[in-house]
């Protein structure tokens, strides 16, 4: 997966694989299979866009994968190449968050985040402002659209988008210019938004990424309910994962990367202690293992290979026998915004 609306800082676009069918080799997929291995029973891919995991975990050993995606494009793309698996391969079109309702007792859960290569290529999905379509970035290709908020709702809430989902630290000036300029006439393109967003912010500096990166990752984000997703997703694995199931999650940008660190810390008994002079309570038994508190990065043959593929990092963990439980989204450290 990738994270960069533009496509042209995007972790996925590594090394062409032999054959048309496969476009790309997902980042961090070697050292992923090392810290899994050995593999065996039943995974889930949760994040199946080109089916490059999914693919791997078949050749590892994986005795069946279960294939889920909420873009309906994704699965019609696998169709060639699907049925040569068998019945070692389920594709199921849905959201990773609900993934207990599609398998249970798995042996490993895995999620790949962010926008796939293939969205970012077709302009019409609206998700690159460097190609000019639709303001869409709907993964699922239904419900509220990028171009719904940006024209419907409140200067304020677009603000709290921008500046909670992408970090932009110019958001309110940002949001006062679409405002004013949807006034005039209704915001519909890509290249429309990233006009208005640059005039906001000039580039001072040659090789300075696009103005418009963090308002576009903030929109998409917002489309796809993607933190929303990731802590239900988080919750979802708890429950479908087996006893010594292993749950891998590969983000790309630090607040996914904190939202995973924090969810395993709290999980495996690590979130730390209460205070001191609190009365004494029973701690839960921890429902993961965390295999290493440092997350895994690529490996140098990835790096030279990828060099995009810096920003991405790896978090295993193994399910214990305790029972799931709900998550405290906002101790994990998920954006909230306001009237959430």
């Amino acid at each position: 997966m990738v994270t960069d609306p533009t496509g042209a800082d995007t972790p996925d676009s590594g090394p062409q694989t032999s054959g048309s069918d496969a476009p790309h080799i997902p980042v961090l997929l070697r050292p992923f299979l090392r810290a899994v291995a050995p593999l065996r029973g039943r995974w889930l891919d949760g994040t199946f866009g080109a089916g490059g995991y999914t693919r791997a975990l078949l050749a590892e050993g994986a005795d069946k994968v279960y294939g889920v995606d909420r873009d309906p494009l994704a699965l019609e793309m696998a169709a060639p190449w699907a049925g040569a698996y068998g019945g070692r391969l389920e594709l199921v079109q849905g959201v990773f968050s609900r993934m207990d309702d599609y398998a249970q007792d798995l042996d490993g859960v895995v999620l790949d985040l962010g926008v796939s290569s293939m969205q970012l290529d077709l302009a019409e999905r609206g998700f690159s402002f460097m190609r000019d379509g639709p303001l869409d970035m709907r993964m699922s290709q239904s419900g509220r659209s990028a171009e719904d908020i940006v024209n419907e709702a409140d200067e304020g809430d677009i603000a709290d988008i921008l500046y909670h989902y992408g970090e932009e630290r110019a958001s309110r000036r940002i949001a006062r210019a679409i405002v004013r300029e949807r006034e005039a006439a209704r915001i519909n393109s890509t290249l429309q938004l990233a006009g208005i967003i640059e005039k906001c912010l000039p580039r001072s500096k040659p090789n300075q990424s696009h103005p418009a990166t963090r308002s576009f990752q903030a929109l998409r984000i917002a489309v796809n309910d993607e933190y929303g997703e990731l802590v239900a997703g988080l919750e979802a694995a708890e429950r479908a994962l087996a006893p010594g199931g292993q749950l891998a999650v590969v983000t790309f940008h630090s607040i996914e990367d904190r939202m995973v660190k924090r969810f395993l810390a709290a999980r495996s008994g690590g979130a730390g202690r209460a205070n001191r002079y609190a009365p004494e309570t029973v701690e839960d038994a921890p429902q993961f293992t965390v295999k290493s508190r440092k997350a895994i990065g690529p490996d140098e043959q990835e790096l030279i290979e990828n060099p995009r593929s810096r920003s991405a990092k790896l978090r295993v963990a193994v399910r214990t026998d305790a029972p799931a439980g709900p998550v405290d989204r906002k101790s994990i450290g998920m954006p909230m915004l306001k009237g959430k």
